[in-house]
Parts: C-alpha cells; sequence; structure tokens
C-alpha cells in the first residue's frame, strides 16, 4: 500500500494516485453483477423523463439496496488517505457507476471534464474515486487524466489533451483517487466486452450532496448504519427545517460538532 506521504505528494504534483489490489477479490464479482442490475433501473428513469440520450451504461446514487454496493461503502475503502486529503472529515457526495459499451457506444463520461465545477484549487473542496471492476486497458477504454491539470483553471482543448492525457490502467479490484479539479475522460471502449466500474466523490461536510443521501435513504436505513456510515453518508451534516430541529443540544442537532 502507498505510504501516506507518497499519496499527498502525488496528488500536490500529479493530481491523482493508484492503489492496486485493493478491494477484496470476493466483492469484485458482486459489485458487477449488483451495478449492471443499477443501470437497467436507472435505464428506465433516463429513458422515462427524456433523458436517455448520451447516457448510455451511467447509473447514479446506487446505494440503498442492501447489496455489495451499500457492503463496498461499509468497507471504508482507503479512508486514511481521504482524511489526510480534506485533513479532517468528509462525507459522500455521490456513488455511480459506469459501464463503457463495447463497438463506440458512447455517453457524457467521454467527453473530456472535471467534476466539481467551480476551480477549487488549491483548496481541497472535492475528491474522485475510480474503482475498476474490470482490467482497464487501453483498449477498453481506461479513464484518461491530464496529470496537473488540477493546477490549471482553464480547460484545455480537446486536442491537447488527447495529445498528453494518460490512461489510467489496472487489475480489477485497483481504485484511482484524484482531485476533483483535474481534466479527464473515459476512453472509448474498442474491445467486444463491457468494462465496469465504481465512480464516487467525496467532499468536505458543508458542501452540498448531489443527492440528499439522509432523505433518499430514510431513518429506518439510518437506524442500522455505523458511526462511520452515518458520517459517511452525511447524517452528522443534515440543515434543519423547522424551529424545532434548530433549536436543540449540540448532540441532537442536524448538523454535529466537528464537521468543519
Amino acid at each position: 500500500m502507498m505510504h501516506i506521504d507518497e499519496f499527498d505528494y502525488a496528488m500536490r504534483l500529479r493530481g491523482w494516485a493508484l492503489f492496486e489490489g485493493v478491494v477484496d477479490p470476493d466483492l469484485v464479482p458482486r459489485l458487477k453483477t449488483d451495478i449492471q442490475a443499477k443501470q437497467e433501473e436507472c435505464r428506465g428513469y433516463q429513458v422515462r423523463n427524456g433523458i436517455a440520450a448520451n447516457m448510455e451504461g451511467t447509473a447514479h446514487h446506487v446505494i440503498g439496496s442492501g447489496n455489495s454496493l451499500d457492503e463496498f461503502l461499509t468497507r471504508l475503502y482507503l479512508d486514511p488517505c481521504i482524511r489526510q486529503y480534506f485533513d479532517g472529515p468528509y462525507i459522500l457526495n455521490s456513488f455511480g457507476a459506469a459501464i463503457n459499451q463495447p463497438a463506440g457506444a458512447g455517453s457524457y463520461v467521454h467527453n473530456v471534464h472535471r467534476d466539481v465545477r467551480t476551480y477549487s484549487h488549491p483548496f481541497r473542496l472535492l475528491l474522485n474515486m475510480l474503482v475498476m471492476l474490470d482490467d482497464f486497458t487501453v483498449g477498453n477504454g481506461a479513464t484518461r487524466v491530464l496529470s496537473g491539470s488540477h493546477q490549471i483553471r482553464e480547460k484545455p482543448s480537446d486536442d491537447f489533451f488527447h495529445s498528453n492525457a494518460v490512461p489510467l490502467t489496472g487489475k480489477a479490484g485497483s481504485i484511482v483517487l484524484f482531485d476533483s479539479n483535474l481534466w479527464h475522460a473515459a476512453g472509448h471502449n474498442t474491445t467486444d466486452k463491457i468494462r465496469a466500474g465504481l465512480t464516487l466523490t467525496f467532499s468536505r461536510p458543508f458542501f452540498k450532496q448531489q443527492m440528499d443521501y439522509p432523505r433518499f435513504l430514510g431513518q429506518q436505513y439510518a437506524a442500522s448504519l455505523s458511526a462511520e456510515m452515518l458520517q459517511l453518508l452525511g447524517y452528522n451534516s443534515r440543515v434543519a427545517s423547522s424551529y424545532d430541529e434548530w433549536y436543540q443540544p449540540p448532540e441532537k442537532r442536524m448538523y454535529k460538532p466537528g464537521q468543519g
């Protein structure tokens, strides 16, 4: 495992760090099965609401079904590094999955983009986690990143990006953490097989989540969660919606002490 000082240096210099063989081998095939089911579920919403174009193979907010995806979060992979990155507590901002389809099928993830819309460098606001559920190769469209571009406000031209970006290749079970200011894009899959991965983002607790996970999952779901999971899912950084919720002693407040 990469030493935390090495991780910090890599994040400052190039904006990303690869950790090989992180995810338990027994979990990887179950995750692949469960994200395909989630992708089909999300596809129904995409089609029904008229936004299916350019979203092929994507699924968003894949937690809450009580399957391997929930289990993945409970294992808190690379928690020390994520804490080091934020220099304190953090929460889940989004939890998605991407199935890179073969033979030219594409989605918005192939566009050069960054995942934080407000350029925040050097303040560390958001962090991406990419989890490889298949071997990521150049042929099957490994995610490409422009190393060091987390230090650049302006979007590079597509020509410059594709001439200088590097593919994040690795074995199934590997994880990449990268600064959300980093310009990146999914590669195109030229093989005849899918390439699956998880795409997560983490943020400081005060940053608004893409999905209101405490409200999405509910209090019944929260009843069985560990203290670590309550923190991760944002139950400790909720916003009061009434005077009664606001005027509470510290231990009962919606936004707990120590969240930053």
